[in-house]
């Protein structure tokens, strides 16, 4: 039973993982190169990462640099940028991309807020799902008397105090992601 535990928090670590993702693409009014993380380049043919082509840096607060190491790239980077929903318009000078990232209104922190939540919610369906399909297991191990009733129940709130604490670390890191998005 202690696999069907290691595999549940396995599973969850993974949904955790995912949030964190979903959320480096979130963009809070300062450049963050994780926004890139998602854009691919058709680069001879083959779709690649932009951080694979090109040098990406912070040289200001609310700005990116990316600076391709083959500049017959440039192109092809711009037009990827502005091919993608980041919804920053690249300035080229013929040698380095700028992404110059706005202030953020009012009206995009709240829509940026919705979306943290959305992604929170959806991290948590998915832990609730993995609670779902572990508690089948336990109750296969039962009827296939591998386990007894009381090592049945017992699993079974175990694997709801792991839920909760995974739920409950998602609710923090949704909280921290949405603070971050309503700082001016």
């Amino acid at each position: 039973m202690n696999t069907v535990f290691a595999t549940t928090k396995e599973r969850m670590e993974k949904s955790i993982n995912s949030l964190k993702y979903e959320y480096n693409s979130i963009r809070a009014g300062r450049a963050n190169a994780a926004i890139l993380d998602r854009i691919t380049v058709d680069y001879y043919g083959s779709p690649t990462p932009i951080n694979q082509m090109a040098a990406i840096s912070v040289p200001e607060a609310r700005v990116l640099a990316i600076q391709p190491w083959d500049m017959s790239a440039l192109s092809l980077i711009e037009k990827a940028i502005l091919a993608s929903d980041i919804g920053i318009n690249p300035s080229n000078d013929g040698r380095i991309i700028r992404l110059v990232f706005p202030a953020l209104t009012e009206e995009r922190r709240k829509q940026l807020s919705k979306d943290v939540s959305k992604y929170a919610e959806d991290a948590k369906v998915a832990v609730r799902q993995i609670r779902r399909d572990s508690i089948e297991k336990i109750k296969t191990m039962k009827k296939n008397s591998e386990i007894t009733e009381d090592d049945q129940k017992y699993g079974e709130e175990e694997l709801q105090k792991i839920t909760d604490d995974f739920v409950k670390r998602i609710d923090e890191i949704a909280a921290a992601k949405t603070k971050e998005i309503m700082e001016i």
